[in-house]
């Protein structure tokens, strides 16, 4: 049981940390690397899907050290970041960029929001502008936006 919640601390801290890499290093310093994420093409990777790296290079050496060394914390943290990686490809690659055709007339409200959240986010061209960083916790006016979207649309009997 220690071991499952301190993988799900790790997961909700990753989300703050994704939220903070995103804001202060992929729209800074290393924006070179990130800006072809913000031009749309039809090219299947960018320079931007190097980013994986930062995530599971840490990730793979808590478990591989946690093992080696018996320390599950060590273990619990490196599968914490393990599955929000593979929460983030999930969410940013199928949901939101849906480069594989999954949800794509979905009436959910959450994945609704989120991909709206991520749409004005992608409105920004440079690395100086933008809002919305993060990848799960997503800005309560677009739910807002969403639930009057889907109330709408049941109004006029498109639901």
């Amino acid at each position: 049981m220690f071991f499952v919640l301190i993988m799900l601390a790790t997961f909700v801290v990753m989300e703050f940390v994704a939220w903070a890499m995103h804001k202060y290093v992929m729209h800074g310093f290393m924006w070179k690397v990130h800006e072809d994420h913000h031009v749309r093409d039809d090219t299947p990777f960018e320079k931007n899907d190097f980013f994986f790296l930062i995530f599971a290079v840490p990730s793979w050496l808590c478990i591989m050290l946690g093992n080696m060394y018996e320390s599950p914390v060590s273990v619990a943290i490196g599968w914490g970041i393990l599955v929000y990686g593979i929460a983030y490809t999930f969410v940013h690659e199928i949901v939101i960029h849906q480069r594989i055709k999954w949800f794509t007339r979905t009436n959910n409200v959450y994945l609704r929001a989120l991909r709206k959240a991520h749409k004005v986010h992608h409105k920004k061209l440079n690395k100086d502008d933008g809002e919305c960083f993060g990848m799960l916790v997503v800005p309560w006016k677009y739910f807002k936006e969403a639930i009057e979207y889907n109330r709408r649309q049941k109004a006029a009997g498109r639901s």
